[in-house]
Protein backbone atom coordinates (compact mmCIF):
# COMPACT_ATOMS: atom_id res chain seq x y z
CA UNK A 1 0.00 0.00 0.00
CA UNK A 2 1.37 3.42 -0.97
CA UNK A 3 2.19 5.91 1.76
CA UNK A 4 0.34 9.23 1.52
CA UNK A 5 2.20 12.44 2.27
CA UNK A 6 0.87 16.00 2.16
CA UNK A 7 3.60 18.37 1.00
CA UNK A 8 3.64 22.11 1.64
CA UNK A 9 4.13 23.03 -2.01
CA UNK A 10 5.12 26.48 -3.25
CA UNK A 11 5.82 25.73 -6.90
CA UNK A 12 9.43 26.78 -6.41
CA UNK A 13 12.70 24.91 -6.79
CA UNK A 14 12.87 22.99 -3.51
CA UNK A 15 9.30 21.72 -3.34
CA UNK A 16 9.13 20.91 -7.07
CA UNK A 17 12.21 18.73 -6.72
CA UNK A 18 10.78 17.19 -3.54
CA UNK A 19 7.67 15.93 -5.38
CA UNK A 20 9.81 13.91 -7.77
CA UNK A 21 12.18 12.78 -5.01
CA UNK A 22 9.33 11.52 -2.78
CA UNK A 23 7.49 9.92 -5.68
CA UNK A 24 10.63 8.00 -6.59
CA UNK A 25 10.70 6.65 -3.03
CA UNK A 26 7.19 5.29 -3.32
CA UNK A 27 5.10 8.03 -1.73
CA UNK A 28 1.79 9.26 -3.06
CA UNK A 29 2.40 13.01 -2.89
CA UNK A 30 -0.52 15.37 -2.31
CA UNK A 31 0.71 18.90 -3.02
CA UNK A 32 -0.87 21.46 -0.69
CA UNK A 33 -0.84 25.14 -1.69
CA UNK A 34 -2.10 27.82 0.69
CA UNK A 35 -3.01 31.13 -0.91
CA UNK A 36 -1.78 33.74 1.58
CA UNK A 37 -1.58 36.48 -1.03
CA UNK A 38 1.59 35.49 -2.84
CA UNK A 39 0.00 36.26 -6.19
CA UNK A 40 1.02 32.89 -7.62
CA UNK A 41 -0.38 31.46 -10.80
CA UNK A 42 -1.97 28.54 -8.97
CA UNK A 43 -3.31 27.01 -12.18
CA UNK A 44 0.20 26.79 -13.61
CA UNK A 45 1.70 25.50 -10.36
CA UNK A 46 -1.06 22.93 -9.98
CA UNK A 47 -0.27 21.61 -13.46
CA UNK A 48 3.44 21.66 -12.56
CA UNK A 49 2.83 19.63 -9.40
CA UNK A 50 0.81 16.99 -11.22
CA UNK A 51 3.26 16.83 -14.13
CA UNK A 52 6.14 16.42 -11.69
CA UNK A 53 4.53 13.43 -9.97
CA UNK A 54 1.94 14.56 -7.42
CA UNK A 55 -1.23 12.47 -7.32
CA UNK A 56 -3.29 15.48 -6.28
CA UNK A 57 -2.90 19.22 -5.73
CA UNK A 58 -5.03 21.05 -3.16
CA UNK A 59 -5.24 24.86 -3.32
CA UNK A 60 -6.84 26.69 -0.39
CA UNK A 61 -7.60 30.42 -0.17
CA UNK A 62 -6.48 31.53 3.30
CA UNK A 63 -5.94 35.25 2.68
CA UNK A 64 -8.76 36.57 4.88
CA UNK A 65 -7.90 34.23 7.74
CA UNK A 66 -4.21 35.06 7.38
CA UNK A 67 -4.86 38.78 7.70
CA UNK A 68 -7.46 38.57 10.47
CA UNK A 69 -5.90 35.94 12.73
CA UNK A 70 -2.19 36.39 12.09
CA UNK A 71 -1.18 39.67 10.43
CA UNK A 72 -3.49 41.98 12.37
CA UNK A 73 -2.74 40.24 15.67
CA UNK A 74 0.93 40.91 15.04
CA UNK A 75 0.16 44.51 14.07
CA UNK A 76 -1.81 45.11 17.27
CA UNK A 77 1.20 43.79 19.17
CA UNK A 78 3.59 46.11 17.22
CA UNK A 79 5.73 43.02 16.68
CA UNK A 80 8.95 43.57 14.71
CA UNK A 81 11.86 41.13 14.95
CA UNK A 82 15.22 42.82 15.57
CA UNK A 83 13.83 46.22 14.56
CA UNK A 84 13.65 45.37 10.85
CA UNK A 85 11.50 42.33 10.09
CA UNK A 86 7.70 42.53 10.13
CA UNK A 87 7.48 38.73 10.15
CA UNK A 88 5.71 38.18 6.82
CA UNK A 89 7.11 34.70 6.24
CA UNK A 90 7.08 33.80 9.93
CA UNK A 91 3.38 34.66 10.26
CA UNK A 92 2.43 32.56 7.22
CA UNK A 93 4.03 29.35 8.49
CA UNK A 94 1.60 28.49 11.31
CA UNK A 95 -1.47 28.96 9.11
CA UNK A 96 0.10 26.87 6.32
CA UNK A 97 1.06 24.19 8.85
CA UNK A 98 -2.51 24.18 10.16
CA UNK A 99 -3.72 23.70 6.58
CA UNK A 100 -1.28 20.81 6.14
CA UNK A 101 -2.61 19.07 9.23
CA UNK A 102 -6.24 19.56 8.25
CA UNK A 103 -5.56 18.31 4.70
CA UNK A 104 -3.72 15.26 6.04
CA UNK A 105 -6.79 14.43 8.13
CA UNK A 106 -9.12 14.83 5.14
CA UNK A 107 -6.91 12.76 2.82
CA UNK A 108 -6.10 10.05 5.34
CA UNK A 109 -2.37 10.74 5.14
CA UNK A 110 -0.03 9.76 7.95
CA UNK A 111 2.84 11.91 6.67
CA UNK A 112 3.32 15.63 6.05
CA UNK A 113 6.39 17.17 4.42
CA UNK A 114 8.02 20.56 3.90
CA UNK A 115 10.87 21.95 1.82
CA UNK A 116 12.82 23.73 4.56
CA UNK A 117 16.57 23.47 5.00
CA UNK A 118 18.31 22.46 8.19
CA UNK A 119 19.74 25.97 8.50
CA UNK A 120 16.50 27.90 8.38
CA UNK A 121 13.79 28.99 10.76
CA UNK A 122 10.86 27.63 8.76
CA UNK A 123 11.60 24.00 9.62
CA UNK A 124 11.04 24.89 13.28
CA UNK A 125 7.89 26.88 12.57
CA UNK A 126 6.33 24.09 10.53
CA UNK A 127 7.29 21.19 12.75
CA UNK A 128 6.51 22.78 16.12
CA UNK A 129 3.09 23.85 14.81
CA UNK A 130 2.35 20.45 13.29
CA UNK A 131 3.27 18.66 16.50
CA UNK A 132 1.21 21.13 18.52
CA UNK A 133 -1.86 20.39 16.41
CA UNK A 134 -1.35 16.64 15.82
CA UNK A 135 1.68 14.91 17.39
CA UNK A 136 0.76 11.62 15.66
CA UNK A 137 1.59 12.88 12.17
CA UNK A 138 5.01 11.89 10.84
CA UNK A 139 7.08 14.72 9.38
CA UNK A 140 9.40 14.42 6.37
CA UNK A 141 12.05 17.02 5.59
CA UNK A 142 13.79 15.86 2.37
CA UNK A 143 16.14 18.85 2.05
CA UNK A 144 17.74 17.87 5.37
CA UNK A 145 18.54 14.33 4.21
CA UNK A 146 18.80 14.10 0.44
CA UNK A 147 21.99 13.91 -1.62
CA UNK A 148 21.56 17.37 -3.21
CA UNK A 149 23.91 19.60 -1.24
CA UNK A 150 23.61 22.92 -3.10
CA UNK A 151 20.97 24.91 -4.94
CA UNK A 152 23.04 24.47 -8.10
CA UNK A 153 22.72 20.69 -7.73
CA UNK A 154 18.97 21.07 -7.24
CA UNK A 155 18.73 23.10 -10.44
CA UNK A 156 20.64 20.38 -12.28
CA UNK A 157 18.35 17.70 -10.80
CA UNK A 158 15.30 19.65 -11.97
CA UNK A 159 16.81 19.98 -15.45
CA UNK A 160 17.68 16.27 -15.63
CA UNK A 161 14.16 15.29 -14.56
CA UNK A 162 12.36 17.82 -16.80
CA UNK A 163 10.95 19.69 -13.79
CA UNK A 164 9.94 23.24 -14.80
CA UNK A 165 11.28 25.86 -12.36
CA UNK A 166 11.67 29.64 -12.26
CA UNK A 167 15.07 29.71 -10.52
CA UNK A 168 18.21 30.02 -12.63
CA UNK A 169 21.93 29.98 -11.88
CA UNK A 170 22.15 33.64 -12.87
CA UNK A 171 19.45 34.64 -10.38
CA UNK A 172 19.53 32.00 -7.67
CA UNK A 173 17.69 33.99 -4.99
CA UNK A 174 15.32 32.29 -2.58
CA UNK A 175 12.15 34.38 -2.44
CA UNK A 176 9.09 33.94 -0.26
CA UNK A 177 6.05 36.13 -0.96
CA UNK A 178 2.74 36.75 0.74
CA UNK A 179 0.27 39.57 1.19
CA UNK A 180 2.22 41.08 4.10
CA UNK A 181 5.63 41.17 2.43
CA UNK A 182 8.56 39.49 0.71
CA UNK A 183 11.66 37.74 2.04
CA UNK A 184 14.73 37.47 -0.21
CA UNK A 185 17.96 35.57 0.50
CA UNK A 186 20.77 33.45 -0.98
CA UNK A 187 22.86 34.02 -4.10
CA UNK A 188 24.96 37.17 -4.13
CA UNK A 189 23.16 38.37 -1.01
CA UNK A 190 25.18 35.92 1.07
CA UNK A 191 28.01 38.47 0.92
CA UNK A 192 26.94 41.00 3.59
CA UNK A 193 28.99 43.73 1.86
CA UNK A 194 27.24 43.25 -1.47
CA UNK A 195 24.69 45.93 -2.34
CA UNK A 196 21.48 44.31 -3.62
CA UNK A 197 20.64 44.83 -7.27
CA UNK A 198 17.48 46.84 -7.85
CA UNK A 199 15.96 44.02 -9.85
CA UNK A 200 15.50 41.84 -6.75
CA UNK A 201 12.89 44.23 -5.35
CA UNK A 202 9.31 43.51 -6.32
CA UNK A 203 7.09 45.72 -4.15
CA UNK A 204 9.11 48.90 -3.70
CA UNK A 205 10.68 51.41 -6.05
CA UNK A 206 14.20 52.68 -5.58
CA UNK A 207 14.65 56.26 -4.41
CA UNK A 208 15.54 57.44 -7.92
CA UNK A 209 12.36 55.94 -9.36
CA UNK A 210 10.00 56.71 -6.50
CA UNK A 211 7.30 59.33 -6.89
CA UNK A 212 8.67 62.86 -7.06
CA UNK A 213 5.88 64.31 -4.91
CA UNK A 214 4.86 62.97 -1.50
CA UNK A 215 1.75 60.83 -1.17
CA UNK A 216 -0.59 61.33 1.77
CA UNK A 217 -2.81 58.56 3.11
CA UNK A 218 -5.28 58.45 5.96
CA UNK A 219 -5.72 55.20 7.85
CA UNK A 220 -8.61 54.71 10.24
CA UNK A 221 -8.34 52.14 13.03
CA UNK A 222 -11.02 50.51 15.16
CA UNK A 223 -9.71 48.84 18.32
CA UNK A 224 -6.24 48.55 16.80
CA UNK A 225 -7.38 47.14 13.45
CA UNK A 226 -7.19 49.20 10.23
CA UNK A 227 -10.69 49.47 8.74
CA UNK A 228 -10.56 52.42 6.32
CA UNK A 229 -8.07 53.82 3.82
CA UNK A 230 -8.58 57.45 2.78
CA UNK A 231 -12.08 57.34 4.23
CA UNK A 232 -13.14 54.21 2.34
CA UNK A 233 -14.09 51.11 4.31
CA UNK A 234 -12.13 48.03 3.18
CA UNK A 235 -11.54 44.50 4.34
CA UNK A 236 -8.04 43.73 5.52
CA UNK A 237 -6.88 42.00 2.34
CA UNK A 238 -7.96 44.87 0.08
CA UNK A 239 -6.60 47.54 2.41
CA UNK A 240 -3.17 45.94 2.60
CA UNK A 241 -2.99 45.44 -1.18
CA UNK A 242 -4.01 49.05 -1.90
CA UNK A 243 -1.67 50.53 0.68
CA UNK A 244 1.23 48.36 -0.48
CA UNK A 245 0.96 49.86 -3.96
CA UNK A 246 0.93 53.46 -2.72
CA UNK A 247 3.72 52.98 -0.17
CA UNK A 248 5.79 50.84 -2.54
CA UNK A 249 5.61 53.50 -5.27
CA UNK A 250 6.98 55.94 -2.70
CA UNK A 251 9.91 53.62 -1.97
CA UNK A 252 8.70 52.76 1.54
CA UNK A 253 9.19 49.35 3.12
CA UNK A 254 12.71 48.00 2.55
CA UNK A 255 14.91 46.30 5.16
CA UNK A 256 18.43 44.92 4.74
CA UNK A 257 19.35 42.91 7.82
CA UNK A 258 22.01 40.72 9.34
CA UNK A 259 19.55 38.62 11.28
CA UNK A 260 19.96 36.18 14.14
CA UNK A 261 18.25 32.97 13.11
CA UNK A 262 16.66 30.67 15.64
CA UNK A 263 19.17 27.89 14.88
CA UNK A 264 22.05 30.11 16.03
CA UNK A 265 23.59 31.43 12.82
CA UNK A 266 23.48 34.90 11.32
CA UNK A 267 22.01 35.40 7.87
CA UNK A 268 21.66 38.28 5.46
CA UNK A 269 18.01 38.95 4.63
CA UNK A 270 16.28 41.48 2.40
CA UNK A 271 12.67 42.29 3.20
CA UNK A 272 9.95 44.35 1.58
CA UNK A 273 6.81 45.26 3.51
CA UNK A 274 5.46 48.61 2.27
CA UNK A 275 1.95 48.22 3.69
CA UNK A 276 3.35 46.73 6.86
CA UNK A 277 5.68 49.63 7.62
CA UNK A 278 2.96 52.17 6.87
CA UNK A 279 0.43 50.42 9.11
CA UNK A 280 2.99 49.89 11.87
CA UNK A 281 3.96 53.56 11.83
CA UNK A 282 0.33 54.65 11.92
CA UNK A 283 -0.62 52.17 14.64
CA UNK A 284 2.23 53.26 16.91
CA UNK A 285 1.29 56.90 16.38
CA UNK A 286 -2.30 56.24 17.39
CA UNK A 287 -1.25 54.25 20.46
CA UNK A 288 0.94 57.15 21.58
CA UNK A 289 -2.17 59.34 21.53
CA UNK A 290 -4.57 57.08 23.45
CA UNK A 291 -2.54 54.83 25.78
CA UNK A 292 -1.29 55.96 29.17
CA UNK A 293 2.45 56.05 29.77
CA UNK A 294 2.84 52.86 31.82
CA UNK A 295 0.72 50.75 29.47
CA UNK A 296 2.54 52.13 26.44
CA UNK A 297 5.99 51.49 27.90
CA UNK A 298 5.12 48.00 29.10
CA UNK A 299 3.56 47.13 25.75
CA UNK A 300 6.86 47.97 24.06
CA UNK A 301 8.43 45.14 26.06
CA UNK A 302 5.61 42.80 25.11
CA UNK A 303 6.10 43.68 21.43
CA UNK A 304 9.63 42.29 21.44
CA UNK A 305 8.58 39.05 23.12
CA UNK A 306 5.61 38.68 20.75
CA UNK A 307 7.90 39.10 17.74
CA UNK A 308 10.24 36.45 19.12
CA UNK A 309 7.40 33.98 19.66
CA UNK A 310 6.21 34.46 16.06
CA UNK A 311 9.75 34.23 14.71
CA UNK A 312 10.59 31.15 16.80
CA UNK A 313 7.55 29.19 15.62
CA UNK A 314 5.75 29.39 18.97
CA UNK A 315 2.44 30.74 17.67
CA UNK A 316 0.25 28.01 19.16
CA UNK A 317 1.58 28.27 22.70
CA UNK A 318 0.08 29.28 26.07
CA UNK A 319 2.28 32.38 26.40
CA UNK A 320 1.34 33.72 22.97
CA UNK A 321 -2.36 33.15 23.67
CA UNK A 322 -2.04 34.94 27.02
CA UNK A 323 -0.26 37.87 25.38
CA UNK A 324 -3.07 38.13 22.82
CA UNK A 325 -5.54 38.67 25.66
CA UNK A 326 -3.38 41.42 27.18
CA UNK A 327 -2.88 43.08 23.80
CA UNK A 328 -6.61 43.00 22.99
CA UNK A 329 -7.26 44.74 26.30
CA UNK A 330 -4.82 47.52 25.38
CA UNK A 331 -6.48 47.99 21.99
CA UNK A 332 -9.99 48.79 23.24
CA UNK A 333 -9.42 52.54 22.82
CA UNK A 334 -6.99 52.42 19.88
CA UNK A 335 -9.48 53.95 17.46
CA UNK A 336 -8.96 57.01 15.32
CA UNK A 337 -7.32 58.33 12.16
CA UNK A 338 -3.65 58.74 11.31
CA UNK A 339 -2.37 60.74 8.34
CA UNK A 340 0.91 59.53 6.83
CA UNK A 341 3.33 61.23 4.45
CA UNK A 342 5.08 58.80 2.10
CA UNK A 343 8.03 60.18 0.15
CA UNK A 344 11.31 58.88 -1.26
CA UNK A 345 11.58 55.89 1.08
CA UNK A 346 10.37 57.75 4.16
CA UNK A 347 7.14 57.16 6.06
CA UNK A 348 6.32 59.87 8.57
CA UNK A 349 3.29 60.80 10.63
CA UNK A 350 1.64 64.00 9.42
CA UNK A 351 -1.24 63.97 11.89
CA UNK A 352 -3.35 61.86 14.23
CA UNK A 353 -6.74 62.18 15.95
CA UNK A 354 -8.94 60.03 18.15
CA UNK A 355 -12.09 60.41 20.25
CA UNK A 356 -10.10 58.62 22.98
CA UNK A 357 -7.12 60.98 22.88
CA UNK A 358 -5.30 61.57 26.17
CA UNK A 359 -3.57 64.63 24.73
CA UNK A 360 -4.88 67.83 26.34
CA UNK A 361 -3.87 71.04 24.62
CA UNK A 362 -4.73 73.10 27.69
CA UNK A 363 -2.09 71.19 29.64
CA UNK A 364 0.55 71.03 26.89
CA UNK A 365 0.33 74.61 25.56
CA UNK A 366 2.72 77.42 26.43
CA UNK A 367 0.28 79.96 25.05
CA UNK A 368 -2.97 81.49 26.23
CA UNK A 369 -5.35 78.95 27.76
CA UNK A 370 -2.63 77.14 29.75
CA UNK A 371 -4.19 75.56 32.88
CA UNK A 372 -1.07 73.74 34.09
CA UNK A 373 -0.07 75.00 37.55
CA UNK A 374 3.67 75.40 37.17
CA UNK A 375 4.09 76.21 40.88
CA UNK A 376 3.54 72.52 41.63
CA UNK A 377 6.69 71.55 39.75
CA UNK A 378 9.08 72.63 42.53
CA UNK A 379 7.63 70.23 45.08
CA UNK A 380 7.37 67.42 42.55
CA UNK A 381 11.07 67.77 41.66
CA UNK A 382 12.08 67.82 45.34
CA UNK A 383 10.25 64.55 46.02
CA UNK A 384 11.32 62.90 42.76
CA UNK A 385 15.00 63.63 43.37
CA UNK A 386 14.97 63.02 47.13
CA UNK A 387 16.56 59.52 46.99
CA UNK A 388 19.51 60.90 45.01
CA UNK A 389 20.14 64.10 46.95
CA UNK A 390 23.86 64.32 47.65
CA UNK A 391 24.54 60.90 46.14
CA UNK A 392 27.52 62.20 44.15
CA UNK A 393 28.71 65.04 46.37
CA UNK A 394 32.35 65.14 47.39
Amino acid sequence: MSKKVVLAYSGGLDTSVIIKWLANKGYDVIAYMADVGQGSDFTTYKKRALATGAVKCVVEDLKNEFVKDFVFKSLKADAIYENGYLLATALSRPIIAKGLVETAHKEGAEYVAHGCTGKGNDQVRFEVTIRSLDPKLKILAPVREWELKTRTEEIEYAKDNSIPIDTTKKKPYSIDVNLWGISIESGKLEDPYYEPDEDIYQLTKGINKAMALPAYVEIEFSKGVPVKLNGKAMNGVSLIAKLAKVAGDAGVGRSDMIENRLVGIKSREIYEAPAGWALYTAHKALESLVLDRETLHFKDQIAQKYAELAYYGLWYTPLKEALDKFIDETQKKVSGVVKLKLHKGNCSVAGRKSPNSLYKKELATYEEGDVFDQSLAKGFIELWGLPYKGSHSK
